[in-house]
């Protein structure tokens, strides 16, 4: 575990590539949500919780390209870092949160399985972030390693989303 508290070539070797490819990764699937959204824009709007779900998706991959960037910053200590990463991270788990309780609270009956699965990818993919916080934040740049499964999970949460917003509200 790396616990420098500055951000520097040789313990940060890597990871510039990592953050770089995962911001781009963020900004692309962000395209495939608006794409989605515009396609379908009449349908999803005509569905209440629909456009809650495109939020939030949005919100997923925002905060994974902000996070990202933050990581590139050079000359960062790890206390700095771990205070930026848990504080969006506490902010999107609040909005994320909101709209998850909405969406279970208004879905119907034959749809509260599928909210209660879009809940649970949301925790898994914003928990992380706050985990990775406070971590960094206490105990230097190893912290880093949890943004990994809050990456994935919000990359996993926002193509399920976009294949709800262009396939299956057709359907």
């Amino acid at each position: 575990m790396i616990s420098s508290g500055k951000l520097n070539q040789q313990n940060m070797i890597g990871w510039d590539n990592f953050f770089v490819a995962i911001v781009g990764a963020a900004a692309a699937l962000t395209g495939l949500i608006f794409v989605g959204v515009s396609i379908n824009l009449s349908r999803i709007l005509s569905l209440s919780k629909i456009t809650s779900r495109a939020l939030e998706s949005l919100i997923l991959l925002l905060n994974v390209a902000i996070i990202g960037a933050l990581c590139l910053v050079p000359q960062q200590s790890s206390f700095l870092l771990g205070i930026e990463i848990l504080s969006i991270g506490i902010i999107v788990w609040g909005i994320t949160l909101k709209l998850d309780i909405d969406l279970i609270r208004f879905s119907e009956s034959s749809h509260k399985k599928h909210s209660w699965q879009n809940i649970l990818f949301s925790h898994l993919a914003v928990l992380p972030y706050v985990i990775a916080g406070i971590l960094t934040l206490s105990s230097g740049f190893g912290g880093i390693y949890w943004l990994i499964p809050g990456i994935i999970f919000s990359f996993i949460k926002a193509l399920i989303d976009a294949w709800v917003l262009l396939v299956e509200i057709n359907r």
